[in-house]
This record gives structure tokens, C-alpha cells and sequence, in this order.
């Protein structure tokens, strides 16, 4: 095989088209969307780099779709209007735009109410959250419960922590405890609990630990249990007290799940550092199988 000429090399390559790489748009194209975009043709920009690639670019984008039109015709005019702030980074702007108008009960009401919720949310505006959050369900606080927000969030678990971000922590377990405490959800949903009040109750705190504790137990939620107890033996170490029996359980716990790291943690002075091993030695992760019993709190 011969070498290809030069010159021929240098004709082929000047035949190959360049793939066209995206340019951001002309100033004279993004002012045309300013003045006869829609909401859509906008919304769709925000989320195009090429488009709205700089913080000016897009907070005159956020300006038009606030003044596009303000006496809103329809409530699907103003959900798009608000939807499109909000994808462009404006939950500020989503709430005045759905300010403007006032929804009819029933669907309505309920589509208006999600959104200004995610409004808030995305805002840090946790007043306001928590009040969506409670007008959806006209003050039923447990049927929260049963609603996905986006995200998806928990409706019951998204507004204690709203509550819980506005100090009101017990506002935040009232809530809490109205939803579901079955299983490792319920568990998890006391431990919060019992961390919110352990300041002000210090000994409702320590028994919704327990039943905490126990429902992960009887769910086999070892993980959950160690973060559980772990968290008991921090509260009561913070009340002044000596932390012996969460610790003890902890320690029996740890030993049984071969958690050397949390073994150190409790007992720095009396444990040494483990020391590497392979995985085919006894303890290793290639020799273990099922185990036939169950780890006990």
C-alpha cells in the first residue's frame, strides 16, 4: 500500500462539512421573541442556553412574561402565564401573576393552590407554603397524607417541614403525628418527631423513640434502627443524662451487624482500628450468606 499525495489528503479534508455547532441567538432574533413571542415560544427560550445564556438575557425574558399580560382572560391563560415563570426561575413572579386572578372552587382551586405551593416552596416562602398546603385541604390536615406533591414530596411530610423551617416545631409534630405511623414511614415520621420536641417534652420525645424503635424492629429496618438509636443517645447526652441504655442497645446492635466504624465512634479508647482483610476470610463480605436470625434492640 502507497502513501496518499499531500495535496489529495488536503482536498479531502477541505471536502467534509463541519458539523454546524449551535450559536447563541442574535440580539435582533431575541428581541423579536420579546415583542412577539408567546408564552410558550418564552417559556421554551428559558430553558434554552442558546437563548437565554446570560442572567440579563433571562431576567428580561422573567419582565415580559410578568407584563405579557396583565389582566389575565382565562384561568388557563394565567396557570400557563405562572407555569412559565416559574420554569424560568421566577416563583416571585408566578405569585403575582396567579394573584391576578381568582379561581373558581372545586378543580380549579386545587390546580391554583399546587402551584402556588411550588411557587412558595421554590421561593423559601414557607408561610406561604404551609397556607397552600392548608387551603388545599380546607384545614384536614391528615389527608395530606394521601397527596404526591411534585418533586414528588409527601404532602403531610412536606408541610411539617415547612412548619418546622418557620421554628414552629410544634406545630411541625402536630402535624407529623396526624399522618400515617405504621411501618418504616411511621418510624422514621416519630423519630423526626421526637427530635423536634426532645427540647421542650424531653420525655415524649424519649417514648416516641421507643415505639420508633420498635416499629423498626418489628419491620427487621436495621439501618433505621441505628439512626434511631443513635439519635436517642444523642438527645439524652444533650438533656444531661448519661446515654448508658441507648448506648448499650447501640453497641449490642453494631456487634451484631458487624459495624466496626459506629463500635469506634462509641468506644474509641477500648477499640482499635480495624484492620484490612480479604473478603474470602471469615467476616468478609464473599462469606456471608443469609442470616437466620434476627439482630434484637
Amino acid at each position: 500500500m502507497g502513501f496518499v499525495p499531500l495535496p489529495l489528503v488536503l482536498t479531502l479534508l477541505s471536502a467534509v462539512t463541519p458539523s454546524t455547532l449551535p450559536q447563541p441567538w442574535s440580539d435582533a432574533r431575541f428581541k423579536e421573541l420579546l415583542a412577539e413571542g408567546t408564552i410558550t415560544s418564552m417559556e421554551q427560550a428559558c430553558l434554552d442556553p442558546m437563548a437565554a445564556g446570560t442572567k440579563l438575557r433571562k431576567q428580561k425574558l422573567r419582565d415580559r412574561l410578568l407584563a405579557i399580560h396583565p389582566v389575565p382572560a382565562s384561568f388557563d391563560l394565567t396557570m400557563r402565564n405562572a407555569g412559565a415563570l416559574l420554569t424560568c426561575g421566577s416563583p416571585e413572579g408566578t405569585a403575582l401573576v396567579l394573584n391576578r386572578f381568582i379561581p373558581a372552587r372545586g378543580d380549579e382551586r386545587r390546580r391554583w393552590l399546587l402551584i402556588r405551593w411550588q411557587a412558595a416552596a421554590a421561593a423559601l416562602d414557607h408561610r406561604q407554603a404551609a397556607l397552600a398546603l392548608r387551603r388545599l385541604v380546607d384545614g384536614n390536615v391528615a389527608t395530606l397524607d394521601d397527596i404526591t406533591l411534585a418533586g414528588p414530596r409527601n404532602g403531610l411530610d412536606a408541610l411539617a417541614a415547612h412548619e418546622a423551617s418557620r421554628g414552629r416545631l410544634q406545630a411541625a409534630a402536630l402535624v407529623l403525628l396526624q399522618g400515617d405511623l405504621q411501618g418504616v414511614t411511621g418510624s422514621r415520621r416519630r423519630g423526626q418527631v421526637a427530635e423536634w420536641l426532645a427540647a421542650t417534652e424531653p420525655e415524649q420525645a424519649d417514648q416516641l423513640l421507643e415505639a420508633a424503635l420498635d416499629e423498626a424492629a418489628s419491620n427487621q429496618a436495621w439501618s433505621l434502627a441505628m439512626e434511631l438509636l443513635q439519635l436517642q443517645l444523642q438527645l439524652q447526652l444533650a438533656a444531661g443524662g448519661d446515654g448508658e441504655r441507648p448506648r448499650i442497645r447501640l453497641e449490642r446492635l453494631a456487634a451484631r451487624l458487624d459495624d466496626a466504624y459506629t463500635l469506634l465512634q462509641l468506644n474509641p479508647q477500648s477499640n482499635p482500628l480495624p484492620s484490612l482483610r480479604s473478603p474470602r476470610e471469615p467476616g468478609g463480605h464473599a462469606a456471608v450468606g443469609e442470616s437466620t436470625t434476627a439482630p434484637s434492640l
